[in-house]
């Protein structure tokens, strides 16, 4: 069982940045994937960022050079560092754990999400 937990959300206003910590239970961290995806009423959740075990990252078209996922397995804490935000980037942000090969998922363990909100 992993348990994850969300900080760092908040409110910062258009063109600025926040970086998103997930705090990881268990001692196994390391051998799970790592994904942020976001979800922001009346739409789907959407994958934002991924980062694998062994470090490699994808991003979503809409994240790309703006937003960096990195992982600190002896910290058993994964980011999401976000440059340049949009008002269209506000939603709750979740991240979320699993042990697949794929982008999408399945993933088998979620965090309560983190509110971030970007005016204009």
């Amino acid at each position: 069982q992993v348990q994850l937990v969300e900080s760092g959300g908040g409110l910062v206003q258009a063109g600025g940045s926040l970086r998103l910590s997930c705090a990881a239970s268990g001692r196994t961290f390391s051998t799970y994937a790592m994904a942020w995806f976001r979800q922001a009423p009346g739409n789907e959740r959407e994958l934002v960022g991924r980062i694998s075990a062994a470090g490699n990252t994808y991003y979503a078209d809409s994240a790309k050079g703006r937003f960096t996922v990195s992982r600190d397995n002896a910290k058993n804490t994964v980011y999401l560092q976000m440059n340049s935000l949009k008002p269209e980037d506000t939603a709750v942000y979740l991240c979320a754990a699993g042990r697949t090969f794929l982008v999408t998922g399945p993933y088998a363990f979620w965090g309560q999400g983190t509110q971030v909100t970007v005016s204009s």
